[in-house]
């Protein structure tokens, strides 16, 4: 398996964005904003549709859109965290922007825009060229550092808000950081796992470690530890099984995570 270059890039590519959805994803279910990470991981499809619209690489599309509805949501909201309606009203707009350039450049006459679409709403893992991968690989590497190095202070603000402002921590600008990685991170994930399963490789792993320990910090390693290894599975399941999509196959190894922690930790619940 390990002989064929799109495996080994795929394998580059998809270790990265797990460890960092792993990261990631166990301060979104923390926080409680898993309804705003599903939707920076729509916003991904609008921008990669606008970018082909405008001719350029679907990737600054990505980044660009995530990063400003992110920016946008910790504008809206108290403390970065914008309520469930206002996610809501910002997500049906952007849903409302992605049909609109779908239906008005899907009509192209190399269906390029089509194929775009597709990948972006399903992932192309194997689809990543060397260069792809390596890249990939960076900005993934640089989101976990981030994440690493404000952990400790991000873990305080969202644990205790009111006591660690009172104490001067930047519980806002904490809260707008954080946004800002995760809509880096949607928009890298998306390109492995698609805008529709993305929130799967962010949010399972990290409510299977959020259930399995309540130690903040063994649950960080745990979730990454849990993502990574779905990656890993996914791929090589998805190579042994050619018609199975490699992005379903990672999500389903991470649902399983988290149904496996669900049902262990009521068995244990019933126990004591």
């Amino acid at each position: 398996m390990l002989a064929h270059a799109f495996i080994r890039n795929a394998l580059l590519a998809g270790s990265l964005v797990a460890l960092a959805s792993g990261l990631v994803g166990y301060f979104v279910v923390l926080r409680g904003q898993v309804f705003a990470g599903d939707t920076l991981s729509h916003v991904a499809f609008t921008g990669a549709l606008a970018a082909a619209a405008a001719g350029i690489d679907v990737r600054i599309g990505l980044f660009i859109a995530t990063i400003a509805v992110a920016f946008g949501l910790a504008a809206l909201g108290r403390r970065a965290q914008a309520d469930d309606v206002t996610i809501g009203i910002v997500f049906a707009f952007v849903l409302g922007m992605g049909v609109f350039f779908l239906d008005r450049f899907n009509a192209s006459a190399s269906g390029s825009n089509g194929l775009i679409a597709s990948r972006t709403l399903f992932g192309s893992i194997f689809g990543l060229s060397g260069g792809d991968a390596r890249l990939a690989a960076v900005i993934g590497a640089g989101v976990i550092l981030a994440m690493l190095f404000i952990a400790r202070p991000l873990l305080y603000a969202t644990l205790d808000p009111r006591v660690a402002l009172a104490h001067g921590a930047p519980v806002g600008l904490l809260g707008v950081v954080f946004l800002a990685l995760l809509g880096v991170e949607a928009a890298e994930a998306t390109q492995a796992v698609g805008a529709l399963l993305m929130l799967g490789l962010l949010a399972a792993p990290a409510g299977a470690a959020y259930r399995l320990t309540a130690r903040p910090y063994v649950a960080m390693v745990l979730s990454s530890g849990i993502a990574l290894g779905s990656v890993w599975a996914g791929i090589a399941l998805s190579y042994a099984v050619p018609s199975l999509p490699p992005s379903s196959a990672i999500v389903a190894f991470a649902c399983g995570a988290q149904l496996v922690a669900t049902v262990a930790t009521a068995i244990t619940a019933r126990v004591s």
